[in-house]
């Protein structure tokens, strides 16, 4: 066998796998696994979902969310504030009507306190669910619905309001506030926006 016989049989690494960005949800993908959960009654799984796309947050930072960072009182905050672990730098986000009451209804049936991780894990060797545990749910609420899970992950999640706010706004200076990116050229890659859109809308936009 000569070697590029060799060649032509190797198989490609990425062969069959999705590589690049993984794509946000679209908005009938959101209303579906929104459906199924509710269909299902399960409530913390509702809750995670629906805060996931609200906050726009990364995963670490979702999952390491305690009661005290959402909730005032017995009430759950139109807005929150959270210092990020990977650029140890404050992001807040909004938190919806229909995620504040999926929220609430998740601590009452927990019975979570203030000082209480805000999703705990049932594992009983970590306090709340770890970034592994919530990538196996996405890829779970994906399937679902009839889409690969190999496809989708948790930064579909993160990735899937600023989206569509990038899409109807072309706001990149908001999108940058909202993910918590210190520069906006790293904005201009999560989008993956190219780059003379880019610099023409950033032309138009004064900080």
């Amino acid at each position: 066998m000569s070697y590029s016989d060799k060649e032509e049989k190797k198989v490609a690494w990425n062969s069959g796998k999705f590589v690049g960005q993984k794509p946000p949800l679209k908005p009938k993908e959101v209303w579906a696994i929104r459906a199924r959960l509710q269909l299902a009654e399960n409530i913390r799984d509702l809750a995670l979902f629906d805060l996931a796309i609200d906050s726009k947050l990364r995963g670490c930072d979702l999952v390491s969310l305690k009661i005290s960072d959402v909730m005032q009182g017995i009430h759950v905050a139109s807005r929150a504030i959270v210092m990020q672990h990977k650029t140890q730098r404050p992001v807040q986000f909004e938190i919806t009507k229909e995620t504040r009451e999926a929220i609430e209804r998740w601590v009452n049936k927990a019975k979570l306190l203030t000082d209480h991780y805000l999703f705990p894990s049932r594992n009983r060797s970590s306090l709340h669910l770890s970034t592994r545990q919530y990538a196996r749910i996405v890829k779970s609420w994906v399937k679902m619905i009839g889409l690969s899970p190999n496809d989708y992950g948790t930064h579909s999640l993160r990735r899937t309001k600023v989206s569509l706010i990038y899409r109807r706004t072309k706001n990149l200076r908001a999108i940058q506030l909202l993910l918590g990116h210190s520069k906006l050229e790293s904005t201009v890659r999560y989008l993956g926006i190219e780059v003379d859109d880019a610099l023409e809308l950033s032309e138009h936009i004064e900080i």
